[in-house]
């Protein structure tokens, strides 16, 4: 078994449904783990190294940790549809996967559940949904990779692709209020209304490019395009334009250790890092888009170099031969608790953390990837 293999082994060994290891907010809060996004993309990479090596013990991990949270009439614990949060969307990604798998109704009410919520979310004027409830007229980057796949995924399969217009309109928008020109670079918030302390009073956007964020929107393009119906082709073509520019510009900013910095365009300043869960994903979607044909060939290379860096700074074993992935940014936002202004001094503090789900589901994807390709380990 690989170096990789083992650490991930290690992890499913010292979790369960209400203490998952992986999930440091909760473990710092002293909470036990009910509905969120952090263990969603834990178990959706879980489920991908299933898929990919049929090992029975990542799928009965899997099943068991959802199973436990969702009832049998479709509710889920700790979830609830009113608080409007477009982050809980994403572990119901997972509950698509596992209804297959196991057929299991109360996975499919609790599919029709979470679309619910979608379909109340509050939206900006230009139509696009609010990040949560609590920040209105917020769009997030974060909130693409949270909602738009699972709202495809249930368009293409259960309602007859009839909102499709609806998602393509959401990102067409991101890349026209979001982008920024000069680097091809989207910034991590937009405020519709104008109004949040953090936001430009002209343009609505924060002031910085948040690598996670970067990293959010491209899985949410390139998984969103690989769960939609490729005949819709204008939208199609332009969603993939979208993707395709996004990583050609990030690519600009790669480090030579193959990573990339908390905050991206300014590698060199004082206290900025080489931060995981950004890398990582980063890593996940050049090797994908080329799996896909959505990238040539040659982008593999830039994927591998990503992955093979993570994986020489920031995965090592301690002194009791445990492998840690270190190197994670807790969390970072704007608004809210603590006025997180969304400048470069706010996020270079918050918490680096090692083995949160938040860096280790993407890393889980790239390595997927990477075997799937049928790429060499060094």
């Amino acid at each position: 078994m690989d170096k990789i293999e083992k650490y991930i082994d290690e992890l499913l060994e010292k979790s369960t449904p209400d203490k998952p290891i992986w999930n440091i907010e909760k473990i710092l809060q002293g909470l036990k783990s009910t509905w969120n996004y952090i263990d969603g993309c834990m178990i959706k990479a879980i489920l991908e190294m299933y898929s990919m090596t049929k090992d029975e013990k990542y799928f009965q991990f899997a099943d068991n940790f959802i199973d436990c949270k969702v009832k049998e009439d479709g509710s889920i614990e700790g979830y609830s549809v009113e608080e409007l949060n477009i982050d809980n969307v994403n572990a119901g990604k997972t509950l698509f996967e596992l209804y297959d798998l196991t057929g299991k109704e109360k996975y499919r009410k609790a599919i029709d559940l979470v679309y619910s919520q979608i379909q109340k979310m509050p939206r900006t004027k230009e139509g696009n949904f609010w990040h949560k409830n609590i920040y209105p007229n917020q769009v997030w980057l974060d909130g693409l990779y949270m909602c738009q796949p699972f709202y495809m995924e249930y368009e293409t399969r259960f309602n007859d692709k009839k909102n499709y217009d609806d998602i393509f309109s959401q990102f067409f928008n991101v890349e026209k209020y979001m982008r920024d020109p000069k680097t091809g670079l989207y910034y991590h918030a937009w405020d519709s209304s104008r109004e949040m302390f953090w936001c430009d009073k002209v343009t609505g956007l924060s002031q910085n490019f948040w690598l996670r964020a970067l990293g959010w929107f491209s899985m949410a393009l390139l998984d969103t395009l690989d769960k939609m119906d490729a005949s819709e082709r204008e939208p199609y073509e332009h969603m993939k334009r979208i993707f395709v520019d996004l990583m050609d510009s990030m690519l600009r900013y790669q480090d030579e250790s193959g990573m990339w910095y908390q905050v991206v365009n300014v590698g060199g300043m004082d206290g900025n890092y080489l931060e995981t869960s950004g890398s990582s994903i980063m890593a996940y979607a050049l090797l994908k888009g080329v799996r896909l044909g959505f990238l040539p060939e040659n982008y593999r290379a830039y994927g591998e170099k990503a992955f093979r860096g993570i994986c020489k700074k920031y995965l090592s074993e301690d002194e009791n031969g445990e492998l840690h992935l270190d190197g994670i940014c807790l969390v970072a936002g704007l608004g809210g608790a603590g006025r997180r202004s969304g400048t470069f001094d706010y996020y270079m503090s918050e918490p680096v953390v090692k083995d949160d789900a938040k860096g280790v589901g993407p890393f889980l994807l790239a390595y997927t990837e990477m075997r799937r390709l049928g790429s060499v380990f060094e």
